[in-house]
């Protein structure tokens, strides 16, 4: 008997999955036995891979729409379907808002929030002529859901993508289901440049309530729960997956005894 979490004979595409979060949601779909597609703008050394499943590279930029529309048409026909989208690629660096240039905030929602939705538009066009449909799901971030200083641009977008979730869900119902994961912090090969050395990963780790930062294999696992029938009846929402939050500021600069 075929579990729930088994995507045999299944497609799924990962948006800048050849590393990071995108790496670890290939693999995890791999490992369940999906054929996975990832892209991105250069080909990366190595591809994803897991349990003799390697992922097929498209050279793709997302900000671009034509790019978008071929890279799903030539998904579609080398697989003969689409059942799942992982809208993953995005990101941004420091940028304090009051000098941020026009160009550098256009890239930025570009990528975090149109760039996803063309993905979608024509992931959409694909799942709805299938019978069984299909499932998307959008990454987006807890700077969607607070402030987010220092990138002003990039939490905006990611504001946009959850709103975007909820609106495509009502959209596309009944075929498709467009969920979204506002991701807390997580480390990936790269959290020293948010978060600086171990010493200092390991300080902004002890604000998390889990008291650890978050991993790909956390985003993954959420990303096949969505595309699974065990979320059948979930759609237009977005899960905080964020390890408890983030304890308010004024706990430790109250003065008040709270019995401790």
């Amino acid at each position: 008997m075929k579990t729930a979490l088994d995507f045999s004979g299944r497609v799924a595409l990962i948006t800048g999955g050849s590393r990071g979060i995108g790496r670890g949601i290939a693999e995890a779909f791999l490992a369940a036995g999906a054929d996975v597609a990832v892209c991105g703008r250069k080909n990366p050394e190595d591809l994803p891979s897991a349990d003799g499943k390697t992922a097929a590279f498209f050279a793709a930029d997302v900000r671009d729409p034509a790019e978008v529309e071929a890279l799903v048409d030539a998904v579609a026909e080398r697989f003969g379907r689409l059942d799942v989208l992982v809208n993953n690629a995005g990101g941004a660096p420091f940028a304090e808002a009051a000098t941020a240039s026009p160009r550098f905030s256009e890239k930025v929602i570009q990528l975090n929030l149109t760039a996803a939705l063309h993905c979608a538009q024509h992931a959409n066009r694909i799942m709805q002529q299938q019978e069984s449909g299909g499932s998307i799901v959008n990454i987006a971030s807890v700077s969607g859901v607070r402030p987010s200083p220092g990138t002003a641009a990039y939490g905006a977008a990611k504001a946009g993508l959850i709103n975007l979730s909820a609106t495509l869900a009502i959209e596309w119902a009944p075929k498709v289901r467009v969920n979204a994961i506002s991701a807390g912090l997580i480390r990936t090969e790269q959290a020293h440049l948010h978060f600086g050395d171990d010493a200092g990963i390991a300080r902004v780790a002890d604000t998390v309530p889990l008291k650890r930062l978050g991993t790909p294999s956390d985003i993954a696992g959420a990303c096949l729960f969505f595309a699974s029938p065990l979320s059948a009846y979930v759609s237009g929402a977005n899960l905080l997956l964020h390890g408890g939050g983030e304890t308010p500021a004024f706990l430790s600069a109250a003065t008040v005894n709270r019995g401790e």
